[in-house]
């Protein structure tokens, strides 16, 4: 779903204005997000313009502005092209997400994680994923592992809201059970020595989060991602 932007824009802008040029750009659903350094911002309409002629699914262009940041790992986005909308929904591996992708977290780069990890889940398995998102992981485990039960956490209530909706869409609502709170206090008051497997996708906190990981463990043993 990528193409090398520098390839795409070779005859539209001048040489120096190609080396600024990032290589890659997200594609989520009917929504592309590419990245645009501040020298380029005037060129910006013709570098969108290039994304939505490569891709005629694309109905939406947004530039962005940062990185992801805060609690709810959030990135800012600026409208570019196309239609002003931020929400989608995106196919994967025989399952489907609606996400926002101004109000939720996102990464489509993770389609190989995602199911690296699914993989890896036995038969009968307790899973708890303590930062789910729109519910990426718990999604693809349910639709491609025999596992028992995965408890899916997460404290952006928008998120929760789009992981409840997505699991309705995925038709695995006797497996997967969301859970809007930080993930320490639900595994502290209701989840203790009950999983099998730990997700814990959001590397910057994940140290914060060991102890409580550790806790959800069961005694025997078990595995933390």
């Amino acid at each position: 779903m990528k193409e090398d932007l520098k390839v795409l824009l070779a005859n539209k802008l001048e040489p120096r204005e190609l080396k600024l040029i990032y290589k890659s750009y997200d594609i989520v659903g009917d929504i592309a997000v590419i990245r645009v350094p501040e020298p380029l911002k005037e060129r910006i309409k013709i570098i969108a313009e290039a994304v939505m002629q490569t891709h005629k699914n694309i109905k939406s262009v947004w530039r962005q502005t940062n990185p992801v940041l805060g609690n709810f790992r959030l990135r800012g986005l600026e409208f570019v092209l196309g239609e002003r909308k931020t929400e989608t929904v995106r196919k994967e591996h025989g399952y489907i997400f609606k996400v926002d992708l101004e109000k939720c977290y996102f990464s489509p780069r993770l389609s190989y994680e995602r199911m690296r990890i699914a993989r890896q889940v036995q038969a009968d398995e307790v899973i708890i994923n303590m930062f789910a998102g729109v519910g990426c992981y718990s999604i693809a485990i349910a639709k491609h592992s025999k596992s028992k039960k995965i408890f899916s956490i997460d404290i952006n209530p928008v998120a929760v809201r789009y992981m409840q909706e997505n699991i309705k869409l995925n038709k695995i609502e006797e497996k997967v059970v969301s859970v809007q709170e930080d993930a320490k206090k639900v595994i502290e008051e209701n989840l203790q020595n009950v999983a099998d497997r730990v997700l814990m996708p959001l590397p910057e906190r994940a140290y914060e989060y060991l102890d409580y990981a550790l806790l959800a463990l069961k005694p025997t043993r078990g595995w933390i991602h």
